[in-house]
């Protein structure tokens, strides 16, 4: 059944988000339409007199105060477009473009922006047959929000620019809506600043980050599971008697899963009267690291549901008040800061396994063959995996440097101070995708551990998740080209399977988890 997401501008949650950005189609609410036309009549009403308001008959940014006669507004808008489609670089995926479509399109229908609603008509119209304006991933500096990305989606409305295909920008936008039987819009009185305006850009990549972050916290314990059966480790220190004595909510979230992930464990069976007395940190304080990214990502997304349904443009027009008030909620500081924090917690995922990785393929600390291989020596086995992920994690900490504590002022100075948040929401997808990468070495590494521990099983969990690897990608016997094994993890992470297969197994199905 093809699911369809109402737009009213104050119920859009996080996941009917994602659900749009991966293809379901969306409908207008008619309750958020009549709210949109009153406001929309407010509008005419102030572009038809002599008083100046920002927006509808002055000049923009350090031209606010240049008045604009009445019969140049709709020039005024459409140059505002034309003139704020500046973006480089490349350009947003599909679904990015997709989460950025239905995220504006919102926006308008909560009411306040004083657009016209033909414009979300034709937004939603874009959206359901599958036509994606390109736009380039730069050029944004948060605040008046991201307006370079926004003008070049306001640009596909009146008929200019490109749309995007998957190998980036296709054919031209007046080309496809013709064929589609649209004829490009006529932009009024405060409409290219209602479309400009607003924090939707960095939103929509922030999004798609952290729903992606999400479910690698749940894998990283997966992973961590993984790496501790191999390793001969201990389930102790999870206690639950230990985790109520900190009792941060992540935390005994992540240790409850690494209990399930590995009950009935054969392999812990067979070790539990050995002389190790604990386990090194990357092992034994998975709860606590694991944990505290989980609070983290918890409180990105507390603000990420609030910015989903928020009114971001400049002025706002409440047509029961009659009023248009000029203010800020285009600066896009609460997300910058958020979305940094969302790169630099996650990253800590990376930063844990890679030390897991280390301990798996070092035979000073696993017991088990150098590398992982039968014959080492003649084989170099898992030894540049480990080399491959501290890249990575390298990578990774130079994306951590906070993009929120710049600012360059602009537009002559009326702008003075401005977010960045955009280059946060860019770098954090980044973060999120490498530790993908780098999680997914580990599991393919602890699968390998996990053959030397043969035949004993592993947690039900944890046994679970190695026999989807296992599905895949064959034991290292000896030397081949890992890469072609990595870019299959990364497949198959992506598709959640080992994720959702560990959770099964270990009756998780019904977990807090994302």
């Amino acid at each position: 059944m093809t699911t369809t997401i109402l737009l009213d501008g104050q119920s859009l949650s996080l996941e009917g988000l994602i659900a749009v950005a991966h293809g379901a189609k969306v409908s207008l609410c008619p309750d958020a339409r009549q709210r949109m036309e009153a406001s929309r009549q407010l509008v005419d009403l102030i572009a038809a007199g002599d008083e100046p308001v920002y927006g509808i008959n002055t000049g923009f940014g350090a031209l606010a105060e240049v008045a604009v006669e009445r019969e140049d507004l709709g020039r005024l808008q459409r140059n505002l477009v034309l003139s704020h489609a500046v973006g480089v670089g490349p350009p947003l995926s599909v679904a990015e473009t997709r989460a950025l479509m239905t995220l504006r399109a919102n926006v308008l229908a909560r009411g306040v922006s004083g657009v016209r609603v033909a414009l979300v008509e034709r937004l939603i119209d874009l959206l359901n047959l599958g036509i994606h304006p390109h736009i380039p991933r730069k050029g944004s500096v948060g605040a008046s929000g991201d307006l370079a990305p926004l003008a070049h989606l306001a640009m596909a409305l009146i008929g200019e620019g490109r749309v995007r295909d998957q190998a980036g920008a296709g054919e031209a936008v007046a080309d496809v809506l013709k064929r589609h039987g649209f004829t490009p819009l006529v932009l009024e009185a405060k409409e290219g600043l209602g479309l400009t305006n607003g924090t939707q850009a960095m939103l929509a990549v922030g999004a798609l980050a952290l729903h992606q972050a999400e479910q690698l916290t749940d894998l990283a314990d997966v992973a961590g599971a993984c790496s501790l059966e191999g390793l001969l480790g201990t389930v102790r220190a999870f206690d639950s008697r230990v985790m109520d004595a900190r009792p941060h909510p992540g935390q005994r979230e992540c240790a409850r899963r690494l209990r399930a992930f590995l009950a009935d464990s054969e392999v812990m069976q067979s070790h539990q009267d050995c002389d190790r007395v604990q386990d090194p940190y990357s092992l034994r304080c998975m709860p606590q690291v694991h944990g505290a990214t989980r609070q983290a990502l918890a409180h990105v997304r507390s603000v990420l549901e609030i910015e989903i349904n928020s009114a971001t443009d400049n002025p706002l027009i409440f047509s029961d008040e009659g009023e248009s008030i000029s203010g800020g909620n285009f600066h896009g500081q609460p997300l910058a800061l958020a979305l940094d924090y969302l790169a630099i917690a996650t990253a800590e995922l990376a930063n844990i396994s890679e030390r897991r990785i280390e301990q798996l393929v070092n035979p000073m600390l696993s017991g088990l063959p150098a590398f992982l291989t039968p014959e080492p020596g003649l084989n170099s086995g898992f030894m540049i995996t480990q080399v491959t992920a501290a890249a990575l994690i390298n990578e990774n900490k130079v994306l951590c440097h906070p993009a929120s504590v710049d600012s360059i002022p602009s537009s002559a100075n009326r702008e003075d101070h401005v977010s960045m948040g955009m280059t946060s929401a860019n770098k954090a997808l980044v973060v999120v995708e490498n530790v993908g990468r780098v999680l997914g070495i580990e599991l393919l590494t602890a699968a390998q551990a996990l053959d030397f521990r043969q035949p004993l099983k592993a947690g039900s969990g944890v046994q679970a998740a190695y026999e989807i690897i296992r599905g895949v990608v064959d034991h290292l016997e000896e030397d081949r080209a890992l890469a072609h094994d990595l870019e299959a993890m990364r497949d198959i992470l992506h598709s959640g399977a080992i994720r959702k297969a560990a959770e099964s197994a270990a009756g998780l199905t019904d977990s807090s988890s994302h």
